[in-house]
């Protein structure tokens, strides 16, 4: 086994774009779940549009790439209120149906043949994304320190993605120490004394929900550009659930804690399948036992594991505090 192609290939993706991708994404559903104490189990489904609204703007009608953003962005808002206008006066129960069951419905919806013509249906848009690589400053080549290598329109996706986290960081901070994060941390841990003390619950609870909803537009945006395809089926269910993981590993209502759950995360699987690839080629694992078309999921049994022993032995993640677990009983 060679264990410095294990180690290059973890580095690789747990710092690449993929992972970027996804800090985002975690980071709006960190807003919703770890600060607010909404149950959103459909933010996927915020991907999907912002993905598809960048997508459909420049493939399907010839539009500006800057116009493809704006329609991404808008429809994460757009969104953000068909969901939360009906339900966020209700218990936290009701959001939590309503965004699994909206996820999975915009799936269906935009792989269907009647939305076809705009969308693509099961086969997606593809090539879009031209003007974002035309400003790549980067010149061709690869860069790299060690075999921990990228290629410039790898780097340069990278080098937006990780800014965008840097950046949505720096403003979630700012946002969550102000009387503003204040008060949504107020209805996290009681929402009945939030509103004795006179604030609008529901006012508050909506603006969480369209903030951490644009966020994770712009993560479907990236992932739309770092591949240059729109698919419906790479926005199923489980991207939700992985989002959560990423918030149990690195700590929820924690700013860096989706990061570094992101980053961990990505490390780990990644690791974990070169491993046992290298490890079955070398005959350390009988083939009998796992074959390699059986690696993708005992990698993910094997996160699965780790992920229970992490919240046996300390439920608030790795960066987190016990009590951001907790919600209330509403």
């Amino acid at each position: 086994m060679d264990f410095q192609v294990i180690l290059s290939d973890a580095l690789r993706s747990g710092i690449g774009p993929i992972a970027a991708v996804f800090a985002l994404a975690a980071m709006g559903l960190n807003l919703h779940f770890g600060y607010t104490g909404l149950l959103n189990f459909g933010q996927v489904g915020f991907m999907l549009v912002g993905g598809y609204g960048l997508a459909v703007t420049v493939a399907t009608w010839g539009g500006p790439m800057w116009l493809g953003v704006l329609a991404g962005l808008g429809s994460a808002i757009v969104l953000a209120l068909l969901l939360g206008l009906p339900t966020l006066r209700l218990r936290a129960d009701y959001l939590a149906i309503t965004t699994i069951a909206a996820g999975e419905t915009l799936r269906l919806f935009y792989r269907s043949s009647w939305a076809e013509p705009v969308t693509g249906g099961v086969f997606g848009l593809q090539r879009f994304a031209g003007d974002f690589y035309d400003l790549n400053p980067i010149p061709r080549g690869t860069y790299g320190v060690w075999r921990v290598e990228f290629g410039a329109r790898d780097l340069w996706v990278m080098t937006v993605g990780w800014a965008l986290v840097a950046l949505a960081g720096v403003l979630l901070a700012l946002l969550v120490h102000s009387p503003w994060g204040r008060v949504i941390r107020s209805v996290r841990e009681d929402e009945t004394a939030a509103r004795s003390l006179g604030k609008n619950v529901y006012a508050y609870k909506m603006q969480s929900l369209v903030l951490g909803g644009l966020l994770g537009g712009a993560a479907g945006m990236l992932q739309a550009i770092q591949v240059q395809s729109v698919n419906p089926d790479s926005f199923d269910p489980g991207v939700t659930f992985f989002l959560y993981t990423l918030l149990v590993l690195g700590g929820a209502g924690r700013i860096l804690g989706p990061i570094v759950g992101s980053v961990l995360f990505w490390f780990l699987l990644t690791f974990l399948d070169s491993a046992l690839r290298q490890a079955i080629g070398a005959g350390y694992i009988s083939s009998e036992l796992i074959s390699t078309s059986e690696v993708g999921a005992v990698r993910f049994a094997l996160v699965g594991v780790a992920l229970i022993l992490l919240i046996v032995f300390r439920p608030q993640g790795l960066l987190g505090s016990r009590k951001e677990m907790l919600l209330s009983g509403r």
